[in-house]
């Protein structure tokens, strides 16, 4: 069993090929139970949406300017989160995943704790996410790092939308 002090999140991994294929392996795992999960299950990445096979095959590219966290256990990549680039002092966390067989261990914590660490480093005053409904874990941990519902940008039903201010304001 893995101690969670063995747990390293790093910020833009690429330094290895393990890191590249553990990170594709997260994003299809994240992709496949969501889709699952919304009922429209399908067998293998290959059935996915483009945009999700995009991500999968080239996450860097997939995601531009944004920052990739991945938590690894060793050179094992167990948890990943996505951060975009700023935009109009604010970003977004994306694509928060731990694997299944990793979890109860903080990684999920880490990496949004990291995620709103670089969200202040870089100026942002605004993180902001989506998450389905029927994700209460998920929901309980962002409202335990202080992320409140908010009206809705994205027009899918079932989505919960989330927001929190950062650096400077969210001492106010």
């Amino acid at each position: 069993m893995t101690d969670q002090r063995d747990i390293v999140v790093v910020r833009r991994p690429g330094q290895g090929a393990f890191v590249e294929e553990g990170l594709a392996e997260l994003l299809a795992a994240y992709h496949l139970r969501t889709e699952a999960e919304k009922g429209e299950a399908v067998s293998d990445v290959s059935g996915l949406p483009e945009r999700y096979r995009a991500e999968i095959l080239g996450a860097r590219a997939a995601f531009g300017d944004g920052v990739v966290l991945v938590a690894l256990s060793g050179d094992t990549a167990v948890g990943c989160l996505v951060v975009t680039a700023p935009v109009g002092g604010r970003s977004e966390i994306k694509r928060l995943w731990t694997d299944p067989a990793f979890r109860s261990r903080g990684i999920a914590s880490d990496l949004l704790g990291a995620a709103l660490a670089h969200a202040g480093e870089s100026g942002v005053s605004t993180v902001r996410l989506s998450v389905w409904k029927w994700r209460s874990g998920a929901i309980a941990l962002y409202e335990r790092f202080g992320f409140t519902v908010t009206e809705s940008w994205d027009e899918r039903e079932q989505l919960v939308c989330m927001e929190r201010a950062v650096g400077a304001d969210a001492a106010a």
